[in-house]
């Protein structure tokens, strides 16, 4: 009965966004807050590709050297990082990707794994350019990152990951809880359902990720093999990947800088936006 009555409200909320055109919005946005561009579902910039079993939806802005944005897991969407693609499109081509089970990315049919995202990224970089890229990925996709540059040192020039430490089977339960996370933003899952090739399999993606990361280490032996220059940052009171943790992570990658973001939790690029930037900026135009 409370799942029906959570999809009645998901569907209730859904028709008043189209009926009331209003806004894209990220996960738990401020209302007075307004998004110009519809990062996620914009068919001005949207594009797809095939990868293995499921096709992954990406979007392409500016022009210049290519930098593939990874957005977070679950609560996660491309218009989260709205104003890093505003401020990267002005001097980069910026390549943002839905990972597959989120936005109009379908989930395919294998298990997830992070071997899996890496790649769907790589499906997408060979689909939109030959040079080497910049990553920037946050939380989920963050680990993606760290995947890839670990499986295609060729393919990556250097990296940005936010919110991604250490991880081993035991250290935390990832047991994400569906109808909790629907109660908390309806809004946000009525639009993100309206974009779903398969909005019915969304408690399928939510068990998928909780299972992935249960089973999933990212420690010495992968932050090891990292090649390219490695930014690695983290807000200093984020709640699901300590200060130490996030340390600990950047201390195995042999090529790395750090940048603990004040007065921010986990989605530090959102919560203190000008202190993530000041970090990534100069990075960036590094040679």
């Amino acid at each position: 009965m409370k799942k029906l009555i959570i999809t009645f409200l998901v569907c209730l909320v859904f028709c008043c966004n189209t009926f009331g055109q209003k806004s894209l919005r990220h996960f738990m946005q401020s209302p007075n807050v307004i998004n110009t561009i519809p990062y996620g579902n914009n068919p001005q910039a949207g594009h797809y590709v095939q990868s293995k079993d499921a096709k992954i939806y990406y979007e392409v802005y500016g022009k210049g050297q290519p930098i593939v944005l990874l957005h977070g897991g679950l609560f996660g969407s491309t218009v989260e990082m709205a104003r890093i693609i505003d401020s990267l499109s002005i001097r980069f081509q910026v390549i943002a990707v839905s990972t597959r089970g989120h936005g109009k990315s379908e989930i395919g049919v294998e298990t997830l794994t992070l071997e899996q995202r890496a790649n769907d990224v790589l499906a997408v970089i060979r689909e939109v350019t030959t040079e080497k890229v910049m990553i920037l990925g946050f939380s989920d996709g963050g680990f993606t990152a760290y995947k890839f540059g670990s499986m295609y040192p060729d393919k990556v020039k250097k990296m940005i990951v936010i919110g991604a430490g250490v991880i081993y089977p035991g250290l935390r339960d990832f047991n994400f809880n569906f109808n909790q996370a629907m109660e908390m933003d309806t809004e946000f899952w009525a639009q993100q359902c309206a974009l779903m090739p398969e909005p019915n399999r969304l408690e399928e993606v939510f068990k998928q990720v909780s299972n992935c990361y249960n089973q999933l280490t990212v420690g010495a032996a992968l932050l090891g093999s990292i090649q390219c220059p490695v930014l690695v940052m983290a807000g200093d009171r984020d709640e699901g990947n300590s200060v130490q943790n996030v340390l600990n992570a950047a201390l195995l990658i042999p090529n790395h800088q750090l940048a603990i973001i004040p007065n921010a939790g986990h989605p530090a690029f959102i919560v203190n936006f000008n202190a993530t930037w000041a970090s990534i900026a100069p990075f960036i135009k590094e040679n």
